[in-house]
């Protein structure tokens, strides 16, 4: 017996390690402390399944408030954009380009691209006036491959005046790596323009900062393994718990149907995990889901711009019934000073006698029930009110205090 024993407990302990899979967390570090070692923690299969978990049925959401399709609310993960930026001569300015004496940048730059160019420029001053630093800025589409074209940007950063007529000499264009991925060079297009007299100058949008249409080449490729993913990640373009449910039902229901199995899963308001079924592309398979339509939704919001005073109001704005009573006091004072001469043979001298008009007018403030069940209803009761821009924003930041407002306020 006490040898079948030895035997029995001679086979359990190799095989400790293995039963110990079958513990607890806080049980494997106890097992641990008493072993004087570490034992990691792994998900079990089990775990691993509950972590990409496929509703089995779709949801009961009310409806949302637009119909739009997938490709219009969301996008891949795998396919980002990458910002170039760059450093260049703009050239070929009708003398609205930097001085070289506040930008000496401008004419390092020359001489070291003359000197590229094998043209001597040792002991020589530039007297330039039509030629301008400028930053170049790009975004680099996803997918795209070596010889493809993509537009630029281009912004001056010196005093130039005007980059109406340059040219853009090659500029290369670098990533966040620091490698280069395109090269960027052509006419440079300015919708903006600035005409000076010696009395009056009229400038009319930007002329410092223009485009570039297809005039920057791509020269490497950023490596993506689109084709070999077996699991696609959906990321909404404003995040969206409903929305993100909406979307997992909708390729759910497609694919239950076109594959016999259910493939989507919402991670959380943002994210939609998606399995890629076989015996098929992802690139074919994305785009039979793109266009699926689905009902959109978004949170309740109002946007204020008190510069501006620019109001946005969402659809699903609400407000409670309040009493509102707006009225401004204007206050008006105008100086008109006299003046008074003395009386003949009075030995008087002229003086200036102030004279202040003080005028204060104080409309009748109306109170008015505002009550906005809807949006139409909401506003036509803040156009009943009879206020300006500035004073609808007073009354919704008020409402807002008041609790009324069923809506998220931002001011920006």
């Amino acid at each position: 017996m006490k040898r079948a024993l030895v035997l029995a407990l001679a086979v359990l302990i190799p095989l400790q390690p293995v039963l110990a899979d079958g513990l607890t967390d806080k049980q494997k570090r106890a097992l641990a402390a008493q072993q004087g070692g570490l034992v990691e923690t792994d998900y079990d299969p089990a775990t691993a399944a509950r972590m990409f978990e496929v509703a089995s049925a779709p949801s009961n959401l009310p409806p949302g408030q637009i119909a739009a399709r997938i490709k219009d609310v969301a996008q891949l993960q795998s396919a980002r954009d990458n910002q170039l930026v760059g450093y260049g001569l703009v050239i070929g300015l009708a003398g609205s380009g930097d001085s070289l004496r506040n930008s000496p940048f401008t004419e390092q730059s020359i001489r070291a691209m003359l000197e590229n160019l094998g043209i001597a420029t040792e002991g020589g001053s530039a007297r330039a006036r039509n030629v301008a630093a400028v930053i170049v800025t790009a975004n680099m589409p996803p997918f795209v491959q070596s010889g493809a074209r993509i537009d630029v940007t281009v912004s001056s950063m010196g005093d130039a005046t005007s980059l109406a007529g340059g040219t853009l000499i090659m500029t290369p264009l670098k990533a966040a790596d620091g490698e280069i991925y395109a090269v960027g060079q052509g006419p440079v297009i300015v919708s903006g323009f600035s005409a000076q007299g010696q009395a009056e100058q009229v400038t009319q949008g930007v002329p410092t900062a223009g485009r570039v249409p297809n005039g920057a080449i791509i020269e490497r490729s950023v490596a993506a393994e689109f084709g070999d993913q077996a699991e696609l990640t959906l990321q909404l373009r404003n995040p969206d718990f409903s929305t993100a449910v909406r979307i997992a039902d909708a390729i759910n229901a497609y694919t239950r149907q076109r594959f016999g199995a259910r493939v989507a899963a919402e991670r959380d308001a943002r994210t939609i995990s998606i399995r890629k079924p076989k015996n098929i592309s992802a690139a074919r398979f994305y785009a039979e889901i793109e266009n699926l339509i689905i009902q959109s939704d978004t949170p309740a919001k109002v946007v204020i711009d008190e510069r501006t005073g620019t109001i946005v109001i969402g659809n699903q704005v609400r407000i409670s019934r309040v009493a509102i009573s707006h009225g401004t006091l204007t206050v008006r004072i105008t100086e008109a000073p006299r003046v008074v001469q003395p009386e003949p043979f009075s030995r008087g001298v002229t003086a200036v006698e102030p004279d202040t008009a003080i005028d204060v007018q104080q409309p009748d403030a109306r109170v008015a029930v505002l009550d906005g069940p809807d949006l139409q209803t909401l506003v036509s009761g803040l156009n009943r009110l009879g206020v300006k821009p500035d004073g609808i924003i007073a009354i919704l930041q008020g409402i807002k205090s008041a609790g009324a407002l069923q809506a998220d306020l931002v001011v920006q």
